[in-house]
């Protein structure tokens, strides 16, 4: 049984035997059920993510079972944990290895603000270098946040023009964070 209900359906004008609707929302749908995340877990918060993937919680039927941990092959990065400054190049360099269009989760405080570690080696918050779609809060974040943050990149992948990516704003930004 599939998870979309005619409910969740685009917008546009039905009949019989035929569906009709802009290509962007087709797109937008298809993609919003078949992101491949890419995991990168580096302390507790990893911990709550491998308990959402369990049976309690089946992250895979919001379409995402198949994890990708080879960021080529990922289109949804999610970091989890406390990310040193050391680890930021090989954070960054993950992130710009992804396809386009990509998206990024952080989940935690520690991914989000840096949490409870304001060191001189730990990075405040993984926005310092690559941009971030949604922010995850919690320190763990429990399984059922980690779903929810799922759900709002569902609903930004379903609801974003294909055309954004081309945009001037969108290029600015990138370019804010060094990436061209």
């Amino acid at each position: 049984m599939s998870d979309i209900n005619i409910v969740d359906a685009p917008p546009g004008i039905e009949g019989s035997g035929f569906f009709a609707t802009s290509f962007d929302k087709v797109i937008g749908l298809a993609r919003s059920h078949s992101l491949w995340p890419l995991p990168f877990a580096t302390s507790c918060c990893g911990i709550e993510f491998m308990a959402t993937m369990g049976s309690h919680y089946d992250f895979g039927r919001f379409g995402s079972e198949r994890l990708s941990f080879s960021p080529r092959q990922a289109d949804l990065l999610m970091v989890m944990g406390t990310i040193a400054k050391k680890m930021s190049p090989v954070l960054k360099q993950v992130y710009l290895q992804m396809a386009e269009p990509r998206w990024v989760i952080a989940v935690g405080a520690c991914a989000s603000s840096g949490g409870i570690f304001d060191t001189y080696s730990v990075l405040q918050g993984i926005d310092e270098i690559i941009p971030v779609d949604v922010y995850v809060p919690g320190c763990p974040p429990r399984p059922e946040a980690i779903l929810d943050g799922f759900g709002k990149i569902q609903e930004l992948v379903r609801n974003e023009s294909s055309r954004r990516r081309d945009s001037d704003q969108y290029k600015e930004m990138l370019a804010s964070y060094g990436i061209l």
